[in-house]
């Protein structure tokens, strides 16, 4: 099943949530580009953050994979996420180039089609 895709910008591809089904039942969700590659998603975090951890359990709930990077102990993850989205504060999610700051579930839920 195809979700309408929704642009990130007026310049960048967009990009979907393909949903796989066995027996009729969704069994995963994955995010991709419209190039059919897979979206990363990446959380900027730190251990001590409860956001950051609500934010991570609600994209284990929904099945995204995601990669963690840990801004408390890492300065080039710091460094990274603060290029990215202008912001010292965690949590702050990247969907294939869209970010969201803070857990936002609507917002989170709108960039990954859920």
């Amino acid at each position: 099943m195809k979700i309408p895709f929704f642009s990130k910008n007026k310049t960048s591809n967009a990009i979907k949530i393909s949903k796989s089904k066995i027996a009729g039942k969704k069994v995963s969700k994955t995010v991709t580009k419209s190039s059919g590659k897979k979206a990363k998603v990446i959380i900027y975090s730190t251990k001590t953050c409860p956001w950051c951890k609500k934010t991570k359990e609600f994209l284990k709930a929904n099945k995204i994979p995601f990669t963690n990077k840990d801004v408390g102990s890492s300065s080039k993850n710091s460094e990274e996420m603060f290029k990215k989205s202008g912001q010292q504060g965690v949590p702050v999610t990247d969907i294939g180039g869209k970010i969201i700051i803070g857990f936002n579930e609507g917002k989170l839920k709108k960039a990954l089609g859920l």
